[in-house]
């Protein structure tokens, strides 16, 4: 089908768990029972958790590695990788498919169970370059696996931070506490501006699980190793930080001091 509906004021009748590993919270008998028969009421999201809220509980999607969403109709066939199927009493659903099983969805009374230690959003007016600063400031962890900590700043993956930290010519194995008020205001400025230009081109499909994104062909460094900075010309390196890959320009973003890591 062509278009895409929407699933506020849509009514829960059936639930279908093919992944039982899915259902983060509660079991899975008692996510069955609850959720039927609740209507969402509302969409959002905080961080990397896509929250849906229902008639007495609110439901937690997050995607990880290769989650997805749908909204179509009841007659369509299931997919090989469909996890949890909310069947609607319009006679359409929502999938949660998961080529790789990491996702988790919650159905919980209180929000704040799962996203109470969410630092702030990145958007989030009342966060500023100071306010940033003194988040990174008591910090001996490396800059680039403390951007990936949502509880230091929530909705900031892999793509994003090398992409943010290139913008800010930061090298991403600088120490957090050694980065100034005036870096971490141009750090924040980067990290909007990669996060919005990620939004308006739909993210990036990187691989096979992906699908509808062309952020991937706008990479500044994010798995370019070997080919030429969009800025100097110099070949970007890859590095492992954190058990993360790491891309980033030896020149835009030289290395000043790097002690170890605490």
């Amino acid at each position: 089908m062509n278009e895409r509906p929407g699933v506020v004021g849509r009514t829960i009748t059936t639930v279908e768990v093919f992944w039982q590993k899915s259902v983060a919270e509660p079991s899975v008998d008692e996510f069955k029972k609850r959720i039927k028969e609740q209507t969402i009421r509302t969409v959002s999201r905080r961080g990397k958790f896509i929250l849906l809220g229902l008639d007495s509980d609110s439901l937690l999607i997050h995607l990880r590695m290769s989650g997805d969403l749908r909204v179509e109709y009841m007659d369509s066939p299931i997919q090989t990788h469909d996890r949890i199927l909310l069947n609607f009493i319009d006679g359409t659903r929502l999938v949660f498919n998961d080529t790789r099983k990491f996702g988790r969805v919650w159905l919980v009374k209180d929000m704040n169970s799962v996203l109470g230690d969410l630092g702030p959003e990145p958007f989030n007016e009342l966060l500023n370059g100071n306010g940033l600063y003194q988040r990174l400031h008591f910090s001996s962890r490396k800059i680039k696996t403390l951007l990936l900590d949502q509880t230091v700043i929530a909705g900031i993956g892999n793509i994003y931070s090398d992409e943010a930290l290139h913008r800010a010519r930061i090298h991403p194995e600088t120490v957090a506490n050694q980065i100034s008020v005036e870096q971490a205001e141009v750090l924040l400025v980067a990290i909007r501006e990669t996060l919005a230009e990620g939004i308006r081109r739909n993210g990036a499909s990187i691989d096979w699980v992906y699908r509808g994104g062309e952020f991937q062909n706008h990479f500044r460094v994010y798995q370019r190793t070997g080919e030429p900075c969009p800025v100097c010309g110099t070949k970007i390196e890859r590095k492992l930080i954190g058990q993360r890959s790491s891309h980033f320009c030896p020149v835009c973003q030289p290395l000043r001091s790097c002690p170890d890591e605490q």
